[in-house]
């Protein structure tokens, strides 16, 4: 394309911040507007970053011929209407995860984003990365055997910036062990249509939403899993697979990888081996690499082993499953 991408900003929020450097960083394309209902957080956000386009219409921003890709960073439960709105204006879209909080407004969405025939892509940034190809090449090396185990789990200290209306640390941050699970399992091929065996359990902040929760799923293949998430913790995280030969973890963070990743593989009562995985940046600059050449390519979704439109409607589904399973414990 001769004309340098345009993106337009849904929100000023810390993650906009984020994706805002990295959007100079990757220097193919630029920011030419940002949305925000506050305005002093606009203006401030506005000339840290450099924008010039400043609305407190949302509407008008995803309207503006001035926007070529719409980045949605608003509170979950407010993303799937202006997915919607998005798609019917024709713009190329990248929603913040998770994609909605039911799903219900996740197929509605979803479904205009496939009329509409644009560019859409779920924020599951971090599946762009060099580690998760080099997690799946080694699991693609047979060195666990077949996958009988998932054991994984993410906490971060949240809560006190979290949107009530976003339902909590699921939707927030359980999102990210439950993605991985599914990719692995969809790239061994071990997946079916039906959705896993579940039960768990959670606690209750003080919003009403869950903050912290544990579930235990089994999938008709054989494969078990065991997730865990909470959103008042400090950083934490673990993804662990077992296998019938031995087992691979992630031993630096999985769902905010950066230059420097290890992994860590061994077959049962052997002597570890760490796979180191360098790059370039962190995920939020292979994500927009990705995204700015799946457009240049004429292409509506990301690249494997990213996201589709399927898989965060699969996603979708087993997070709602997890809720409606906690809420009702």
């Amino acid at each position: 394309m001769s004309q340098s991408l345009r993106w337009g900003l849904v929100g000023t929020s810390f993650i906009s911040g984020v994706m805002a450097d990295a959007i100079r960083l990757e220097g193919r394309s630029e920011i030419t507007a940002v949305a925000g209902r506050n305005e002093e957080r606009l203006t401030e956000f506005a000339n840290q970053h450099q924008i010039a386009g400043r609305y407190t219409d949302y509407e008008a921003l995803i309207r503006s011929d001035e926007v070529d890709i719409v980045y949605i960073a608003l509170p979950n439960h407010l993303h799937t209407d202006y997915v919607i709105m998005a798609a019917n204006a024709g713009k190329a879209i990248v929603c913040e995860k998770s994609l909605s909080v039911d799903v219900v407004s996740a197929k509605a969405a979803l479904a205009a984003v496939e009329q509409a025939q644009v560019f859409f892509a779920e924020g599951l940034m971090y599946l762009n990365h060099p580690l998760v190809a080099e997690l799946l090449n080694q699991l693609d090396s047979g060195v666990i055997g077949e996958l009988k185990s998932v054991q994984a789990s993410y906490s971060a200290a949240i809560s006190q910036f979290t949107n009530p209306g976003s339902k909590g640390a699921l939707f927030n941050l359980g999102c990210y062990p439950l993605s991985l699970l599914h990719r692995v399992l969809s790239h061994l091929n071990v997946t079916t249509k039906a959705l896993p065996e579940l039960t768990g359990f959670g606690r209750i902040g003080e919003d009403g939403n869950v903050v912290e929760s544990n579930v235990a799923l089994q999938f008709d293949c054989g494969v078990v899993a065991q997730l865990h998430t909470a959103e008042d913790y400090g950083l934490k995280h673990q993804f662990e697979l077992l296998g019938s030969k031995g087992y691979l973890r992630c031993d630096s963070n999985p769902w905010l990888p950066a230059a420097n990743n290890r992994l860590v593989v061994a077959e049962y009562e052997q002597p570890e081996r760490v796979v180191e995985v360098d790059a370039q940046g962190d995920a939020f600059l292979y994500q927009v690499r990705h995204v700015i050449d799946a457009l240049e390519g004429g292409e509506i979704e990301l690249c494997y082993p990213a996201a589709n439109r399927d898989d965060s409607m699969a996603i979708m589904k087993m997070l709602c499953r997890w809720h409606e399973r906690v809420e009702t414990e």
